[in-house]
């Protein structure tokens, strides 16, 4: 299942079979079971997906380009039908959207409804058309990685559109349509490792390593999302498309669906220290060869250490950044801080950041250790291949020495 890469070089033959050998053991039930699960949750049949009308499109609806701002409070623009028929027409547009910003040139997606003749105009605003804005971020989010990060970045690429199939195609359904939530999160999760960790970064000791680093802290993270979200009587329910959600599926438990998107958001997180904690044991044993494993350990969690304190900041600011409206919302009223940080909303964003950081945290010194027992796999070869270089080096000096010896009882024998 391994395979060589620059991390293999110099591992001996048959401690690299051992190695490998190991390894498989360990993940190839994983992938096994990744695959059974996979193929007994996949959803079948009719499935909730697609099962609503799409609420912006019909024969009321229709785009048009901004061409001049007018009304005297602000929330009137005059916009060109993108119908054929080349018609300006007046489209009435939401306070707040307006304060967010409608320019000359952008593109509406509006609908015409005869009760809103009494504001002046049939047309009212939906939403913007944003697919040309999109598409030149994306692509040059995609060249950018390519030029930089070159092949490996194209199967990062790869592999961040083939860990959101599992999404898209395999996950949400699976969710919406009943199947048992933890098990359809710990399924798709793990397929989305495998895709992430493998096409990014190729099939090897050290990735393995990784990957195995990383299905620990998956595996603590699920364990303690599971506790806390029941401990903390955290019912999913705070947001707008929860309520929606509830509604529309009164069968998919919201507080499962929470527990599902505490595990999926901790992932890259997990794959980002796993990876790099596996790559510092690798280097720190190539730079010294000889240095006890004890050693390589104690060195890559120094490293470790400073992942983990950037890193966790880094995940707090990530949700504080997502949640901060609400934020804003709850701190409208005057209340304690700890009273603020436990109300429903915050609080769960509050479990999401220290259940992730809990299981990443956890993921480096278990990445960190399964490394640095595997990385002196390499040491044989190496001390190796030093002993037959001194012993050719001393041969040869041997030899040297053996003819000069001869040179000179040949000249003295003149």
């Amino acid at each position: 299942m391994m395979s060589h890469d620059h991390a293999d070089v110099d591992i001996d033959p048959t401690s690299a079979r051992r190695a490998r050998r190991i390894l498989t053991w360990c993940v190839v039930p994983l992938l096994l079971a990744t695959i059974i699960g996979l193929a007994v949750l996949w959803p079948t049949g009719d499935t909730p997906v697609g099962s609503e009308p799409d609420p912006v499109s019909g024969p009321g609806f229709t785009t048009a380009t901004v061409t001049e701002i007018t009304g005297e409070v602000g929330t009137e623009v005059l916009a060109e039908l993108d119908d054929g028929t080349d018609r300006v027409v007046p489209v009435q547009v939401p306070p707040e959207i307006m304060a967010a910003g409608v320019e000359t040139g952008d593109t509406l997606r509006i609908f015409f409804t005869t009760g809103a003749m009494g504001s002046g105009s049939p047309y009212v605003f939906v939403d913007f058309v944003r697919d040309a804005p999109m598409l030149i971020l994306a692509a040059l989010y995609t060249l950018i990685v390519l030029a930089v990060a070159r092949v490996r970045g194209l199967m990062a690429i790869v592999g961040l559109l083939a860990s959101m199939a599992v999404v898209i195609v395999f996950l949400v359904p699976a969710l919406m349509a009943g199947a048992p939530p933890l098990l359809v999160t710990l399924v798709g999760a793990s397929a989305m490792m495998f895709f992430a960790v493998y096409l990014a970064h190729g099939i090897s000791i050290r990735t393995t390593t990784a990957l195995l680093g990383t299905f620990i802290g998956l595996a603590v993270t699920t364990g303690l999302a599971w506790w806390s979200t029941s401990a903390a009587s955290l019912s999913g329910s705070g947001t707008d498309a929860a309520m929606m959600l509830g509604t529309v599926l009164p069968g998919v438990g919201l507080r499962d669906i929470l527990l599902c998107g505490i595990v999926i958001a901790g992932l890259g997180a997990l794959n980002d220290v796993s990876i790099t904690q596996a790559s510092a044991v690798w280097e720190l044993h190539a730079a010294n060869p000889r240095a006890p494993i004890r050693q390589v350990f104690a060195r890559a969690m120094r490293i470790g250490r400073d992942h983990i304190a950037s890193t966790v900041y880094t995940l707090a600011f990530a949700y504080v950044g997502t949640a901060l409206m609400m934020l804003m919302v709850v701190m409208l009223y005057d209340r304690s801080l700890g009273s603020t940080l436990t109300a429903g909303e915050i609080a769960e964003e509050v479990v999401r950041t220290l259940v992730s950081s809990i299981g990443l945290v956890l993921a480096i010194p278990a990445t960190t250790a399964i490394g640095a027992a595997l990385v002196r796999t390499s040491r044989p070869a190496i001390a190796g291949r030093h002993a037959q270089r001194d012993g050719a080096r001393k041969a040869e000096q041997a030899e040297q020495a053996e003819r000069a010896e001869q040179v000179e009882r040949a000249e003295q024998a003149e």
